[in-house]
């Protein structure tokens, strides 16, 4: 069994080696061997010298690296690293340093004892560490997270976490079309209607990153997540 672990990165010369390096450190249960798919989203720092760097001292790893041409937006830097994923599972982790690998093996103990096709990380769910910042993210992300439950039909806590843990045949064979943040609610109403798919969710660790210190975020794309949840919500 392979979990393809997808990249996307922009701008992130000061973390991508440390996140990769956790990466190759993680040892995964249920047998699970790993692939990383970086996907340069057109960095315009040395994000991909940097990379190029690791890989080539690490000759030994499953390390793609994918680029865009032109900047493009996490979203579609997902559906690339989607496409090209060749494991049975996929999961998702930001270049920075906001999520710990070494939980991997949290989302995939449902998926290892038979229970789960898809597994949500919570960072607002369980007892592990979460860094304390910003009031109205928090109240936001809530706010999402409802939205996208009542629409859904869901009982999660936490909608727009990174941490989602897919069987790739089952996002493979969804149409995404979310270039930026939108991603994270039009995936959740997509697979939501999947009949009998069978959906879990485990408490994570969060530490979260100011934006001096590179968040990307910001209120447009809650907007345009709202927007995301009615239109896919709404869709048959």
């Amino acid at each position: 069994m392979k979990l393809s672990i997808i990249i996307p990165a922009y701008n992130e010369e000061k973390t991508i080696q440390s996140v990769l390096t956790k990466l190759l450190e993680v040892s995964l249960i249920g047998g699970f061997e790993k692939e990383l798919i970086v996907v340069n989203d057109c960095s315009q720092d040395q994000t991909e010298a940097n990379t190029l760097a690791f890989v080539a001292q690490h000759p030994e790893a499953q390390i793609k690296y994918l680029k865009h041409p032109v900047n493009r937006g996490k979203g579609a830097a997902l559906h690339t690293g989607i496409e090209q994923a060749t494991g049975q599972y996929l999961i998702v982790q930001d270049a920075d340093l906001e999520y710990d690998p070494h939980e991997f093996n949290i989302l995939l103990k449902p998926v290892v004892d038979g229970f789960a096709d898809v597994v949500y990380g919570s960072r607002f769910a369980g007892g592990n560490a979460h860094r304390i910042l910003f009031f109205w993210h928090t109240i936001g992300n809530k706010v999402l997270t409802f939205l996208s439950n009542m629409f859904n039909d869901l009982n999660l806590s936490d909608m727009e976490t990174c941490y989602k843990l897919f069987r790739s045949d089952i996002i493979k064979g969804l149409v995404l079309r979310e270039k930026r943040f939108g991603f994270e609610p039009e995936v959740t109403a997509k697979i939501a209607k999947i009949p009998k798919i069978r959906i879990y969710e485990v408490g994570i660790s969060y530490y979260g990153r100011t934006y001096a210190e590179g968040k990307k975020i910001n209120w447009k794309d809650g907007f345009r997540a709202i927007y995301c949840i009615v239109r896919y919500g709404l869709l048959k």
